[in-house]
């Protein structure tokens, strides 16, 4: 039902956010529970997406073979597991800071709601891009306890990066929105349309990722993080054809994991020198 790529998109952008807070490594302990927290809370939020969207992805012959629809997994036992997940989420952010703990139902608010988004809205790619987004903020508050506005520029970096991608993912679903009153890009524009519009959020990424390397004033091997980080976009956006959706499955997740991890190397190896 939760696949680990899930958890892999958005949690080397976490640890970014927590290195960028510590000037370098954080505190073991802090390290540890804000990992326990990331992945309680993407268990959470995919679960509960799989709740809200059981009858949804019963009649999407795409999602028709997911465990809810055929009956391997009970609407009690993800329902439990949701809570559950909820609870040990809300324990990480007790053993962070006081802040933490005050933000966590706001946090869950945030990941919950997105299932619901493409029910009313096209842009429902960028709230769950803000879902994970919200990540490094939160790892920037585990490490601090506090907040600086200048996190936010990789918040809104994740969120567009996620944006665009969960838009080229929408494509295959392009016909099934339509028939079922569903909203996303691909089905308001059309496949081409919002080809097109996912590389504009990528480029807007891009452009956020060098605005935080000059706001905090990293160095080199951060820039070349970014770099790196643009090469594997456009081989992603080589991948997907307006006529040809057979190797999304390979941008989506394959890329996508690659591409945080390759950034978080980059900016954690940029901390770490400029510390030694």
């Amino acid at each position: 039902m939760i696949k680990w790529e899930h958890s892999i998109f958005a949690l080397p952008f976490a640890l970014c956010g927590a290195m960028l807070a510590a000037g370098g490594l954080p505190a073991w302990r802090q390290l540890a529970w804000i990992v326990v927290a990331m992945v309680s809370a993407r268990s959470a939020a995919m679960a509960f997406n799989r709740l809200a969207d059981a009858s949804i992805d019963a009649a999407n012959p795409r999602t028709a073979t997911r465990a809810l629809p055929v009956g391997l997994l009970t609407p009690s036992f993800v329902g439990a597991f949701v809570l559950v997940s909820c609870g040990v989420f809300v324990l990480a952010a007790s053993q962070l800071n006081r802040l933490t703990l005050m933000l966590s139902p706001v946090a869950l608010a945030v990941i919950l709601l997105y299932s619901y988004t493409k029910r009313f809205t096209r842009w429902s790619h960028l709230f769950l891009g803000f879902a994970l987004g919200i990540a490094p903020a939160a790892a920037w508050i585990a490490v601090r306890g506090s907040f600086d506005p200048r996190i936010l520029l990789l918040t809104a970096a994740v969120t567009f990066w996620v944006g665009g991608f969960d838009v080229i993912y929408a494509c295959q679903d392009h016909d099934y929105d339509r028939s079922h009153g569903l909203h996303s890009v691909p089905r308001h524009l059309g496949i081409r349309n919002a080809l097109v519009v996912a590389r504009l959020f990528h480029l807007v990424m891009l452009g956020l990722l060098v605005a935080l390397i000059v706001t905090f004033g990293l160095g080199r091997l951060a820039i070349v993080g970014v770099i790196a980080v643009a090469a594997l976009l456009l081989y992603e956006h080589t991948l997907v054809q307006h006529d040809d959706l057979s190797k999304l499955n390979a941008a989506f997740f394959t890329m996508n994991g690659v591409i945080s991890v390759v950034f978080f190397v980059f900016v954690a190896g940029d901390l770490l020198l400029r510390r030694s």
